[in-house]
This record gives C-alpha cells, structure tokens and sequence, in this order.
C-alpha cells in the first residue's frame, strides 16, 4: 500500500496510490496519516478498502511529506561499505548517528534551498524507515515489526557546516529544506526485502549515485535494534539509513550544489523525486 499526503502546504489531505497509479483521497476514511495512523491495526483496515471506490484526484497536486507528527529524524552515516571507502573512512564498528533536524523536513519535490554562506551543498539519496509502534531495547529479529514501511529521503547536507566548523554533524544536516521525503509511505507488506533495493540519483540528468541497500554494513533490522537501545522509538518517528557512493564530496574534483541544480533521484519500488536547487532566501 502506497500512502501519500497531498495538497498545498500546511493543508496536505491523507491518499493513497491504487494498482492504476492513481491518486485516491482517504480524507473521508482517515483525518491524516500520522502516529495515530501507522499501527498495524489501522493500516490492516486500510489494506481492506476498495480503493476503487474511493474519490478519484484529479489532476497533479504538489505531495507533501508522507508522514505528518514526525517526532524525531534520525540518520546514519557511513552506512554502505562502498561509501565509506569512497570517504576513506573505516568501516564503523557500530551505526554512527545523528539527527536532521525537524524543521528540514519538505514534500519529495519542493524545492531544495541552499543555506546562507553556503559553499558545499551535497546531495544523498537515503532508503527512509518509518516506525508504525513503539520500540524500546528491541531485537533483531523483531525489530521489522516496529516498521510501518519506508520512503525515499534526500539527506541533503552542507559539508562545511557538518565537517570544518567543529563539534556534531547535526547543523550540517537540518538547514531548512534539507529533508525531502516521499513521494510515498510504502507500507511494510510491499517491502518485503528491504536488504536488496536498487537506487539511484542523478545531478542535472547526469548519474551521480548508483546503490543497492545490500551493501548496507547495518542492515534495517539491526539499525532498529540498535537505536531502540539508546532511545525509545516511537510511531511516525523517520531513520534515515545511510547512502551508497557518489555523492559530491567524495567526487574527484568535488561538485557541491548550485543554483539551478536539479536532483532526481529513486529506489526500487518507492518512487522517485525531483528537487531544483535555489539561493538563501528569507
């Protein structure tokens, strides 16, 4: 099932994409979709609709972020083997992690927005886990029950911010704009291997990022079970899961964002997104 939140920001209405690829609006079956919306109970009564029956919508609204009430957006770094050697760093021995702040958060094709002073925008196209029911010291093998599915994030980020002004990666990565997710909430039953999706991204039509989630050094399951240990996860909370090599700082010589740069990038079964860079602006 292929969740959505569509509309004009700040008043996104709740939908889901049918088996024809058209938008269906679920505002008469549920108020958004949310924390509240994310268990297994309601997304199951979901499962169980007619979809044809549901309001057709037509046209091509803007979608916004696929999950309203996101509590915390969690991110790891460093999480694919070939990335890692592309950065010349080790392999970590434990997920590194750090938070997007949740003022970044955006629809999946709004634009990107380059912060003020900056000079190394970068582009990571991100396998996005959202949790449907509270995780806390959870293992492995139970942890994929806490899913309620997954999306596409773009885990833009400001390489200067995040590694030469000292201190966290945090203020590197949760400049407004900064957090792109959707197009669609693809609900745990869709993704039944999580472990082996292709993605991709692509910088002004050209192809930058070629990836598959198996090359992942901590799996879904176990970036669950880890996190749970730290801190309680709760339903609608985002995990962003780390990117595969081609990103700009890795490039020889680095390419950093600019204005006019278009980013389109996909994974296997969850969409895809187009984000056009512009300038700092109030």
């Amino acid at each position: 099932m292929k969740l959505v939140r569509y509309g004009n920001l700040g008043k996104e209405k709740p939908g889901l994409i049918d088996v024809d690829g058209k938008l269906r609006d679920l505002s008469g079956v549920i108020p958004d979709i949310g924390p509240a919306q994310l268990s297994d109970v309601v997304l199951a009564k979901l499962l169980k609709l007619k979809t044809d029956k549901l309001p057709l919508v037509r046209g091509k609204p803007r979608m916004g972020c696929p999950v309203n009430g996101i509590g915390k957006f969690i991110a790891i770094g460093l999480n694919y083997s070939d990335h890692a050697a592309e950065a010349g760093m080790p392999i970590p021995k434990e997920p590194i992690v750090f938070t997007k702040a949740i003022s970044c958060i955006q629809g999946p094709d709004d634009d990107v927005m380059l912060p003020k002073g900056s000079v190394k925008g970068d582009w990571e196209v991100e396998l996005g886990v959202v949790i449907g029911k509270q995780a806390r010291h959870v293992s492995q093998k139970a942890a994929l029950e806490h899913v309620a599915g997954c999306c596409i994030v773009n885990d833009v980020s400001e390489r200067e911010f995040q590694l030469e002004r000292g201190g966290q990666w945090d203020k590197g990565k949760g400049c407004d704009t900064f957090g792109p997710i959707g197009p669609w909430l693809v609900t745990r039953d869709e993704i039944s291997r999580p472990q082996k999706l292709a993605m991709w991204l692509d910088l002004n039509g050209r192809r930058m990022q070629t990836g598959n989630t198996k090359t992942m050094i901590f799996s879904v399951a176990q970036i669950v079970s880890h996190l749970s240990q730290y801190m309680t996860l709760m339903p609608g909370d985002v995990i962003a899961t780390g990117t595969p090599p081609g990103v700009g700082l890795g490039m020889k010589p680095q390419r950093f964002l600019q204005k006019g740069d278009v980013m389109t990038l996909g994974i296997e079964g969850l969409g895809q997104q187009r984000q056009v860079v512009v300038p700092f602006r109030r």
